[in-house]
């Protein structure tokens, strides 16, 4: 027997998600879903935070964290008051983060169609993954895109050891920028690095302690919305 059928026969919902219907219910669009993984202490949560500030006055959105025995993320969003508390779940996924937003993606789906019937209607929707390495990928059958978020603290080396987060997400996100010479980094070989591993998709360079420094994700995340929300849904 093929390794792999044997895995999907011993493992019966691994990777057996397709990509989500676009509509709700009642035939209407649903939200867009955009996941946001990477390594632990990355700035995920900040990258988060930071869009909802970004884009909450024009867009009506929510959050969906994900950590394995807490709900740190969520709280600390609840904290900073980036969206209602209704607006905000959290999932404790009990295991890697990945098998949550990959292999087992039902408590995830689970809030994010609560959120969509309770807070609703909804033009976005954020799931933040729980920090993991450089395989974590996100189902289709859980989010529409994927953005993935590695920091200059890593080294610069982090783009060119690839891994499916980095090499196949819509968005590489390259954080804490303004740290790069403190800790030796070079960006350009960063942005080089990156770029042969991903050939065209999109990386943007960010600091978030610099004024405005979502604003190229937020502009990133808005072109999304717009394809999304002019594409047909059959």
């Amino acid at each position: 027997m093929h390794r792999d059928h044997a895995l999907d026969a011993t493992f019966p919902h691994r990777h057996t998600y397709s990509a989500a219907a676009p509509t709700r219910p009642d035939g209407t669009r649903r939200a867009l879903r955009i996941g946001l993984g990477g390594p632990v202490g990355t700035g995920k949560t900040a990258t988060v935070a930071a869009l909802c500030r970004a884009l909450r006055d024009e867009l009506s959105l929510a959050v969906v964290t994900n950590d394995i025995y807490t709900r740190e993320d969520a709280e600390f969003l609840l904290r900073e008051a980036v969206l209602p508390p209704d607006r905000i779940a959290a999932v404790e996924t009990g295991a890697c983060p990945h098998t949550a937003i990959r292999d087992d993606i039902s408590a995830n789906l689970e809030a994010v169609e609560d959120l969509e019937e309770h807070a609703g209607p909804l033009d976005l929707i954020l799931v933040e993954s729980g920090g993991d390495n450089l395989t974590a990928t996100f189902s289709k059958g859980l989010v529409d895109a994927q953005i993935f978020v590695i920091d200059v603290s890593g080294g610069d080396d982090i783009p060119r050891k690839g891994g499916p987060g980095i090499t196949t997400a819509d968005l590489l996100v390259v954080n804490k920028t303004d740290l790069a010479p403190y800790v030796g980094v070079d960006l350009d070989t960063m942005a080089r690095d990156a770029e042969a591993q991903r050939g065209p998709r999109p990386v943007l360079f960010t600091s978030l302690t610099s004024e405005g420094g979502v604003k190229p994700v937020a502009d990133w995340t808005r072109e999304r919305l717009t394809t999304w929300t002019t594409a047909p849904t059959t």
